[in-house]
């Protein structure tokens, strides 16, 4: 028979992210690891920072043993809900952010363009009498 998981939103996930409370998620499944902190041996800060987002390439990366896999299985409680990952006050602050920086890239140029100008200058007259001492 099929075990039932609980569903948990990332924003849910994200709250725990302290030493005395701290879930991970990995590979859609949510994990609360609070109570294996002192036993991690890369140290409990490595799962205190993976919490808020999905951990699954930092996971990954690290090399862990099928022995480490399948342990974390008894701190699993539930899973991810896939339908609340989008969460759209970040695609707006995201958008925001590019704007500004496409208009910090203008002034930018608008108020140094000498600097490009003199650089292209300065090639070209080098590679002008490069090509005159040959």
């Amino acid at each position: 028979m099929a075990k039932l998981s609980k569903l948990y939103t990332m924003q849910e996930a994200a709250q725990h992210n302290t030493s005395e409370d701290c879930w991970v998620v990995i590979d859609g499944k949510v994990y609360d690891v609070s109570s294996y902190l002192n036993e991690h041996p890369g140290g409990d800060d490595v799962l205190i920072a993976a919490t808020g987002k999905d951990a699954t390439d930092e996971f990954e990366d690290a090399g862990h043993s099928k022995s480490a896999r399948e342990l974390m299985e008894k701190f699993c409680i539930g899973e991810l809900d896939e339908s609340s990952l989008a969460i759209p006050e970040l695609e707006i602050v995201r958008a925001k952010q590019a704007a500004d920086t496409s208009k910090k890239i203008v002034e930018f140029t608008k108020r140094y363009w000498v600097v490009p100008v003199a650089v292209a200058g300065i090639s070209a007259v080098v590679g002008f009498l490069y090509l005159r001492k040959k």
